[in-house]
């Protein structure tokens, strides 16, 4: 269904069938109840914090005996499901970084990883800087992109080189 043909839909209904629809929706989808919450009461600063627990916890578990379970996909998520509330750019780019930070820190606590971990961090790096450069945030990040290739330099893969070569396509010393 296009956009057109919903919003004709819409037009279509009465006030308490549109408030019914959106009712059963929020309750309904998770990430519609969140948008509505965001949107009623827009916190941002606490959602965020609340994303970036959730990439931490991949990496840097709080239980004792939990063990870290690295997946990309979860903290790649995080990211997508900040975004859908339209936060400020400055705290998705925040995000993004944090996720690659704590990926190059955990390599750097706990030795070389395998080759698809560095390559997924890699690739989470350039995605990063393009979007920061694409919302003007490059100085801002500056320090913290420079210590994710500090925390690279001691791995393997040529996890340390391809770091670099990003960081080097975005900012030119």
């Amino acid at each position: 269904m296009s956009k057109i043909q919903l919003k004709k839909q819409l037009i279509s209904l009465t006030k308490e069938q549109l408030v019914e629809q959106v009712l059963e929706l929020y309750e309904s989808y998770k990430p519609v109840k969140e948008f509505y919450s965001f949107y009623l009461n827009p916190n941002e600063n606490e959602l965020f914090e609340k994303y970036k627990a959730i990439i931490v916890n991949e990496f840097y578990p709080k239980g004792k005996f939990s063990a870290p379970k690295t997946r990309f996909s979860l903290a790649k998520k995080a990211i997508a499901d900040f975004s859908t509330v339209k936060p400020s750019p400055m705290l998705i780019g925040d995000l993004m970084i944090t996720f690659v930070e704590i990926a190059c820190k955990f390599t750097f606590d706990y030795g070389d990883m395998w080759e698809q971990f560095y390559s997924s961090t890699v690739i989470n790096y350039e995605r990063a800087l393009k979007y920061l450069q694409k919302n003007d945030l490059l100085n801002d990040f500056k320090l913290r992109c420079e210590q994710c290739l500090k925390y690279s330099e001691p791995c393997g893969y040529g996890f340390p080189n391809e770091m670099h070569d990003v960081y080097s396509t975005y900012y030119i010393n």
